[in-house]
């Protein structure tokens, strides 16, 4: 191997520098359920601001970041910066909180969670009560409690409804999991909210690339972060008819179908550490879909392909149907434990979904011929 290819793979090789793990970590960390997606806007811009020519956000809160942002021809690289969670419902007289599901929210892993309730005097501790073991089983022909909604609640320390409004708890307030970023052996991290803030990272770490490889792309490049992706795709709905680009590519999250209970005849055979995931579907561009396919072929980028019916339930569904109809296509990365606290990816997938948005947008430009006729 020469001096020059060697350099190459080292560098290829520490794609991630601690600045961008600093800025991950920092990311994950900070509470963004959706409709309050603010705080982690705010960190995302800061970072991204670095790297592109301006910025700007939408009414309700989507970020954008613009390179070349006087060019006529627009591509997107998107993200959603939503994280699942829950509102304060009723509050009763002895100061329990109960609550509705912001998101996709799954109530099976609440008892016993410690959470944060965003209030109007900021941040409240409080924890998902359960009720021991020793009084949920009275005998062996009663059935043991299960936990959902309507029997969750939270306990933050008060005891009647006038402490809890004290603290600034209110109804609407909204509640987050405390668990944050973490990493555990041979490569992988878990956290809270990879789905999908892992995407807005990856986006901008491609924004890092571009810059600091002083490339000169033949089109307005935008890095959008979208909201509210996990109630029906609204953010992306609304940027897209916004900026109306040529041409989307989207990151989200898919399933790693390895752990037990999931059936790979429907979910399709995914692993972490083994590549990212792009997807069919009617929403996807064939051919936009085979650019990336030949992207990862020359640049050594392992694949692994799925197929959605209908809809692919990710902002690409919003991107693909806006306006006239966007060319669009969906990588995704490999996660497991989705819609948990201990959502985990692997490293080796982060890099490598970082590397094939890069070298695919090396390969667009606006004569690239997306045309099925």
């Amino acid at each position: 191997m020469s001096k020059k290819e060697k350099g190459k793979k080292e560098k290829e090789k520490n794609l991630l520098s601690d600045a961008s793990l600093n800025f991950l970590k920092n990311y994950i960390n900070t509470p963004s359920p959706v409709g309050f997606e603010s705080n982690g806007q705010k960190i995302w811009l800061d970072y991204i601001k670095n790297y592109t020519d301006t910025t700007f956000t939408d009414p309700y809160g989507t970020a954008v970041g613009i390179i070349n942002p006087n060019e006529a021809f627009k591509v997107v690289i998107e993200a959603h910066a939503d994280e699942i969670s829950w509102f304060v419902n009723y509050i009763t007289d002895q100061g329990l909180i109960y609550l509705k599901r912001n998101g996709g929210v799954d109530h099976q892993i609440a008892p016993s969670m410690r959470v944060f309730i965003h209030g109007k005097k900021g941040p409240v501790k409080a924890v998902f009560g359960w009720p021991a073991i020793h009084t949920r089983i009275s005998g062996s022909d009663q059935k043991e409690n299960q936990p959902k909604v309507e029997n969750l609640f939270l306990d933050c320390g008060a005891r009647s409804k006038k402490e809890v409004e004290d603290l600034g708890v209110h109804v609407g307030a909204v509640v987050t999991y405390m668990d944050g970023f973490d990493e555990i052996a041979n490569d992988y991290y878990i956290g809270r909210a990879f789905d999908n803030r892992i995407g807005g990272f990856m986006i901008a770490e491609v924004a890092r690339l571009m810059k600091e490889n002083k490339i000169k792309l033949p089109f307005g490049l935008y890095i959008v972060n979208a909201v509210q992706e996990e109630i029906g795709l609204r953010g992306a709905e609304m940027i897209a008819r916004r900026i109306k680009p040529n041409v989307a590519i989207i990151t989200d999250v898919t399933h790693d179908t390895q752990t037990p209970m999931i059936n790979k005849n429907i979910e399709g055979d995914v692993a972490c550490g083994k590549g990212p995931s792009p997807t069919y579907g009617p929403a996807v561009h064939t051919k936009l879909l085979h650019l990336v396919e030949e992207v990862a072929a020359a640049n050594d980028i392992p694949l692994q392909m799925r197929a959605v019916s209908r809809s692919t339930g990710t902002d690409t569904d919003s991107f693909a149907y806006a306006n006239d109809g966007c060319p669009s296509v969906l990588i995704s990365i490999p996660l497991r434990y989705m819609h948990t606290t201990v959502e985990m990816i692997h490293k080796k997938d982060i890099e490598y979904t970082i590397q094939l948005i890069y070298k695919t947008l090396l390969q667009l430009t606006p004569k690239t011929n997306l045309s099925y006729f």
